[in-house]
């Protein structure tokens, strides 16, 4: 049985590991062939066990070398420690012994430090420093630094100070870099008035800090202060007097001041009620000037008329109803009186032709404008609904709308009123006189009925 056993594992080691191997011709020969595997296997066993004592030394000897590397980081680290400790507690014995040795001096550095800091951003801003460029840069170390200050250094403050309010007195021509709206950079001559504003070309220009750059402004303000501009560039000398809009809060009125809107942009705030508006109210008051001076002219032929009443004239109403009583030498009283309120009511349409016009603008004017203020208003609730109360900008849209077309229709109506009763009035002055002159001839035709004689228009 044990032999058996034997000779089956040996059968399946050479299944294994003899694939190569010639199959064994019997069982010595199998049993040759084991044990020079087996001798192949504790072979190459001893080589890795070799290998494995020799990495192991190798080991070994990088890790007392890192040890020892250790040891002797540890130990500087410690002896840099105390230095560290020792140099730091010199220092502060230094300052403590600078501190009484300087007694109020150092008081006084820590402000001339401090003044140099606000001196330098003052600087930085002037306007003076697009003529002195890099001026404030030497105030940097100054500024900053922990030293004491050294004599250059005041003094270079000293100056830059006097410097600063010389110039603020002064208007200087210079030859600077001028940025204009499209970010082109041309070099041009700035006149400089003090440290508020500067000219080129008659152009206001703003000074940017950041990038130390003169900026044409964009927008530019009213047509009065660009006068001023203009003119103060042909001023040659310091003893000739022009007008010139000074800014003395450095820029910030004069931004304010471009951003105010222009009337045009006021009349655009009032959207298509506004421009309803205004078209309106065009139209009547070219219908209302073109009705003043034709009754004017209307008023003018019935003086004329008047003062010459022998001879009546048809170009003008007071003629038309003079002819009626030359034209009715015989007809009674009432016949005359009809006759010549005939002619006075055809006369009246046309005297009072297109003032309805007028009238109707003039009242209805107003209530666009009241039309415009709630439709403002509805946009402004919608835009405190959408957005609240915190932003006004969002709800200035609709404000500058109700108040615009306000105003409009006010202008309109007050405009037209005032134009009417002018025009009325003129029309009212014509028919009185026809109505009086007509009253008259039949006065007078009464009277020659009754005597028999002829009477004379006075």
């Amino acid at each position: 049985m044990a032999k058996c056993a034997a000779g089956l594992w040996l059968a399946s080691w050479l299944v294994v590991a003899g694939g190569a191997q010639a199959q064994p011709k019997n069982l010595n020969d199998l049993l040759r062939q084991v044990k020079q595997g087996w001798q192949a296997d504790r072979a190459e066993t001893k080589k890795r066990e070799a290998e494995f004592r020799t990495a192991k030394r190798r080991q070994a000897s990088l890790l007392d070398s890192a040890k020892a590397q250790l040891r002797k980081l540890e130990k500087r680290g410690a002896n840099l420690e105390a230095e560290f400790n020792h140099n730091e507690t010199k220092i502060t014995e230094g300052e403590n012994t600078l501190k009484e040795r300087l007694g109020t001096l150092g008081e006084l550095f820590g402000v001339i430090r401090q003044y140099a800091g606000d001196m330098r951003s003052q600087l930085e801003s002037s306007l003076a420093s697009a003529q002195y460029p890099g001026r404030a840069d030497s105030l940097q170390k100054l500024a900053t630094s922990k030293e004491l200050p050294a004599i250059e250094e005041l003094e270079r403050l000293w100056y830059l100070m006097q410097q600063e309010t010389i110039e603020q007195g002064k208007v200087a021509r210079f030859k600077g870099t001028v940025v204009d709206a499209n970010g082109n950079k041309t070099e041009r001559e700035v006149i400089r008035v003090g440290i508020f504003n500067a000219v080129a070309d008659g152009k206001y220009l703003d000074w940017l800090p950041a990038t130390k750059e003169l900026v044409e402004l964009t927008r530019q303000p009213q047509p009065r202060y660009l006068d001023g501009a203009e003119s103060i560039a042909t001023v040659v000398g310091g003893d000739v007097a022009t007008f010139f809009g000074v800014d003395f809060t450095r820029g910030s009125m004069l931004r304010a001041l471009i951003r105010t809107p222009s009337f045009r942009e006021r009349i655009d705030y009032g959207g298509v009620i506004g421009y309803t508006i205004i078209v309106l109210g065009f139209a009547a008051f070219l219908v209302a000037l073109a009705k003043l001076g034709h009754l004017s002219f209307i008023g003018l032929k019935v003086r004329q008329q008047r003062n010459n009443l022998g001879a009546p004239s048809a170009d003008n109403p007071l003629g038309r109803v003079l002819l009626v009583q030359a034209d009715n030498p015989t007809a009674d009283i009432d016949t005359l009186q009809h006759r010549l309120n005939e002619v006075i009511l055809r006369e009246l349409p046309k005297l009072d032709s297109y003032l309805w016009a007028v009238k109707i603008v003039s009242v209805v004017a107003p209530l666009m404008g009241l039309l415009g203020t709630v439709t403002g208003l509805i946009r402004t609730f919608q835009a405190m609904t959408l957005f609240g109360t915190g932003d006004p900008k969002r709800m200035a849209g609709g404000i500058s709308e109700a108040l615009v077309t306000t105003m409009l229709g006010l202008m309109v109506a007050i405009a037209l009123v005032l134009l009417h009763s002018w025009v009325r009035s003129l029309s009212g002055r014509v028919m009185g006189v026809l109505d009086e002159q007509s009253a008259g001839l039949v006065a007078r035709r009464a009277e020659q009925q009754t005597t028999g004689g002829h009477g004379l228009l006075a």
